[in-house]
């Protein structure tokens, strides 16, 4: 490390080195045979956590090695926490007999005062446990020395942000994979206006490197630079750092629904068939990758639905492709948790000659 593509390709030519399979769809090569050095670069990580987005950058400090886009299940898990509420509230109603008298009736006492415990909020804790599993995938990938995290403080009228919630709890986890540095969002700034790195703050929901990941990206580049002292008599930036070309990815989880005790509103006869869950009736679960043929064509996304003889297929924004014959559908890769999609390109962070 680091190396160069042309010569990867002579380790796999010669059988000294063999592909290995991520989750992240990196390409990465793995030696089989010992080296006589070991020597690594210091690699950081910059997480820029969100209520909706996550920006992620992997730095070196000669390289930008990779960058994402995070989509967050925060209002997905918040609308399904309102839904089974709602659910369980009905089944409670239509338990008691409110003929009988109140003192007579199937109501219980509490178990436990299950209002005091520490717990975070499911849709917050699905936005933490998203990027968690993406740093322990790349903690496989790259020798990760430092995670730069950024600390959300809300100031003046904004008293309080869904982003600060979990903010410790997150820290702690992160210290399992590499030291941890807190950086507040001013200094993410001058980071950035240092760098010469723009950022596109209207239209956040662009799955875009200069919405996100640009940010994750200058917080990397805290490990490498640091503002202080240059001398007697001045301050200024110290280190060095190179932001260069990168692949960009854009990951979100299957929006599966998990397995409900029934439909919300009864079919004709008042019986409320079951619903949700992963497994299928032929052999694939949802957000398994699959192949698909229909005539001519041939199709390729995530498995998200089966009927008695037919597999629903879906692309990455989660909407169908088609329902398909089982027969013509293929097993290409197993779920794992995560939909990914690495652009083509390598992304570029800094403006080109002649951009303002």
């Amino acid at each position: 490390m680091p190396t160069k593509a042309s010569r990867v390709r002579r380790w796999l030519k010669k059988g000294k080195a063999r592909v290995v399979h991520n989750d992240l769809g990196i390409f990465q090569v793995q030696l089989v045979q010992e080296t006589a050095r070991t020597n690594t670069q210091p690699i950081a990580i910059g997480i820029d956590p969100g209520k909706y987005y996550t920006g992620i950058g992997v730095q070196s400090a000669k390289f930008t090695l990779w960058m994402a886009h995070l989509q967050l299940p925060f209002k997905s898990v918040k609308d399904r926490m309102d839904q089974r509420r709602m659910m369980r509230r009905g089944r409670r109603g239509r338990r008691i007999n409110r003929s009988i008298e109140f003192s007579q009736r199937a109501h219980r006492q509490k178990r436990f005062d299950n209002r005091r415990q520490s717990k975070l909020p499911p849709s917050i804790r699905a936005n933490r446990e998203l990027e968690l599993r993406v740093v322990s995938e790349l903690s496989t990938i790259y020798p990760i020395t430092t995670i730069a995290y950024e600390i959300v403080k809300a100031r003046g009228d904004k008293g309080f942000s869904p982003v600060m919630v979990g903010q410790k709890w997150q820290l702690k986890n992160l210290e399992t994979y590499a030291e941890v540095k807190q950086i507040e969002g001013w200094e993410t700034a001058n980071i950035r206006q240092q760098l010469n790195l723009q950022k596109q703050k209207h239209s956040k929901g662009d799955a875009i490197p200069a919405t996100h990941a640009v940010d994750g990206v200058a917080l990397a580049c805290s490990t490498f630079i640091r503002y202080g002292v240059i001398s007697s008599q001045s301050m200024g930036w110290k280190g060095d750092v190179d932001i260069t070309l990168a692949p960009f990815t854009i990951i979100r989880r299957p929006p599966v629904s998990r397995r409900q005790l029934h439909l919300m509103v009864p079919v004709k006869g008042g019986v409320r068939r079951k619903y949700g869950g992963t497994v299928t009736r032929h052999g694939l679960r949802k957000g398994d990758y699959v192949e698909a043929i229909q005539g001519n064509k041939i199709y390729f996304g995530w498995v998200s639905g089966d009927t008695e003889k037919q597999i629903s297929v879906s692309d990455a924004s989660w909407k169908r492709l088609g329902q398909f014959t089982a027969k013509k559908v293929r097993l290409v890769q197993r779920s794992t948790g995560l939909i990914v999609l690495p652009t083509r390109k390598m992304s570029n962070l800094t403006p080109s000659r002649g951009q303002v």
